[in-house]
């Protein structure tokens, strides 16, 4: 029997559900996933960013309960120390944590603009200049950490929690065609061929559920 269950909502179009699944993945823990349907109040606000206190996804281990990513990314990091999931080095440590939390707690512009949906493609879209701001800020702090840490991964060989954070928004620019540069699209490559991440676009591609207010033709 797993150790723990995780909560989530769409594979298609929830982006912090996805957060979850990879932070739970990277930990080792031994989870199952339960999902909320989509009519649920819970995923539904979540899933089209209309309440910023977020319920799902939460991790239940025990009589433990943590919603909300960072508190998930803290907790599996303090129960499972031997999966390295922050950086030993202390720099790397203070800086993984603050680019986590930036994603975590920023980005408004892009998260409403190109809304996650592993489906969907749109050559040619137009980003407007508030999200290119975000886009351009991101792509900042991919090139900084890669040529710092060496890559492949945000800091070194291995993901961290700024890659399960951050890798939610590799499936945006793919959908929306989002042009980043070499050195960011290797980047790109190497989080769309971690194993967890082609686990959960396989299961997404086979999801039925639709959520017509996602699936508009920007």
């Amino acid at each position: 029997m797993p150790e723990a269950t995780l909560l989530i909502s769409s594979k298609n179009y929830s982006s912090w559900s996805l957060r979850g699944f990879l932070l739970a993945k990277l930990s080792g823990l031994d989870f199952a996933e339960e999902r909320v349907a989509a009519d649920d109040p819970r995923a539904k606000e979540e899933l089209l960013m209309r309440t910023s206190s977020i319920l799902v996804p939460c991790l239940i281990h025990g009589n433990v309960s943590v919603w909300d990513t960072l508190a998930i990314a803290e907790y599996l990091n303090e129960i499972k120390p031997e999966a390295h999931m922050l950086p030993a080095e202390p720099v790397a440590r203070a800086r993984c944590r603050s680019i986590a939390g930036e994603m975590h707690s920023g980005f408004a512009a892009l998260r409403s603009s190109l809304p996650m949906n592993l489906r969907f493609h749109k050559p040619g879209f137009t980003v407007w200049s508030s999200a290119q701001a975000d886009i351009d800020r991101i792509t900042h702090i991919w090139r900084e950490c890669l040529t710092t840490w060496k890559g492949p991964f945000l800091f070194g060989k291995k993901p961290t929690i700024a890659d399960a954070m951050y890798a939610p928004v590799v499936t945006r620019f793919l959908s929306y065609d989002v042009a980043v540069g070499p050195v960011c699209q290797d980047y790109c490559d190497t989080i769309m061929n971690w194993p967890p991440m082609k686990e959960w676009v396989a299961d997404s591609l086979e999801e039925p559920q639709e959520i017509i207010e996602l699936d508009l033709d920007f």
